[in-house]
């Protein structure tokens, strides 16, 4: 097995409950909350973690939510190494209404990191007894936190010979494409603002996606295309990955999850187009499960064989 690290620089500690309905000015008696870790590497951990796989998940954290944070990683058997920090780790809030399973996600700002936090998680993730082969860089950057700092690690991985994995968005996402990454994935949305396009359908995103595989921005293009899959582009191959039909309950972590998948494939050998279809399986498990669950393995690996199987025919 690879060695896998992930980083996240804007984690949080996720608390769901569920309402009967939710209803303007009037008090809400609610479920006993949910607390779980949260933020877009921490996610990818907590999903490798179900596949079978290790990694090292790297975090700032601060506060009582930050000591809480560590925790629940504990918890989960996460290995971790956390950056002390002065301002205290965020909270998000999630609410399920029961009478429409409508889902209300209220994202709090950020923990500005300063300068010398910022030198602290380089100087982490410098200091590991060898360079992992694979880095997962995912997650929003947090106030204070401008996006050629992430060049900055992305290059000092690079220098290291470790595989850069990109999963964030806006003039982050676009200034480490700019330096090379190992695999980015960006959704439609986010593959729009790169290209400058008002707007992208499949055929206008697999066009953009090799354009970035033929600029050198990425050796590996997943795009996300939501509930219609996903669709993979490297100097050789282009596929589509067509999203099974399942009951949606939640979309969060839906993205990690994919992430996730894909690692884990790249991690343990996987061909590109099996790696592809693993993330598009792990992504729609995740949406099965109320809340921040993530997904059950078991459902992993009843849509990973029902891909195999549809698209057997693939060349």
């Amino acid at each position: 097995m690879k060695t896998i690290v992930t980083l996240t620089l804007n984690p949080a500690v996720d608390k769901s409950t569920t309402a009967d309905q939710i209803i303007p000015d009037q008090k809400l008696r609610c479920a006993a909350p949910k607390f779980e870790p949260g933020g877009g590497g921490i996610n990818v951990s907590r999903a490798l973690k179900r596949m079978g796989a290790d990694s090292l998940a790297i975090f700032p954290a601060g506060g009582p939510a930050g000591t809480l944070l560590r925790e629940l990683l504990t918890q989960e058997h996460i290995a971790q190494r956390a950056v002390e920090t002065a301002g205290h780790t965020r909270e998000n809030f999630i609410v399920v209404d029961a009478s429409n399973g409508q889902q209300y996600r209220f994202g709090m700002p950020g923990t500005p990191l300063s300068d010398q936090e910022q030198q602290q998680v380089l100087s982490t993730l410098q200091s590991l007894p060898t360079a992992p082969d694979f880095l997962v860089i995912s997650g929003s950057l947090p106030p204070g936190v401008e996006p050629d700092f992430l060049v900055q690690v992305v290059r000092a991985a690079k220098a290291a010979g470790t595989k850069v994995i990109i999963d964030t968005s806006g003039p982050a996402l676009q200034q480490v494409l700019a330096e090379g990454v190992y695999l980015a994935k960006p959704n439609v949305g986010e593959l729009s603002k790169l290209t400058g396009a008002e707007e992208l359908d499949t055929a206008g995103a697999t066009q953009a996606a090799r354009q970035l595989v033929q600029q050198g921005q990425a050796e590996i293009v997943v795009v996300s295309l939501g509930p219609r899959g996903a669709c993979v582009v490297t100097k050789e191959l282009t596929d589509y990955v067509p999203a099974p039909a399942v009951k949606k309950r939640s979309t969060v972590g839906a993205g990690d999850s994919m992430v996730a998948g894909m690692v884990y494939g790249l991690s343990t050998g996987f061909a590109i187009r099996e790696m592809a279809r693993l993330g598009v399986a792990c992504g729609t498990a995740a949406t099965m499960n109320p809340g921040t669950e993530l997904f059950k393995k078991a459902d992993v690996d009843r849509l990973y064989q029902w891909l195999r199987q549809t698209m057997a025919g693939a060349v």
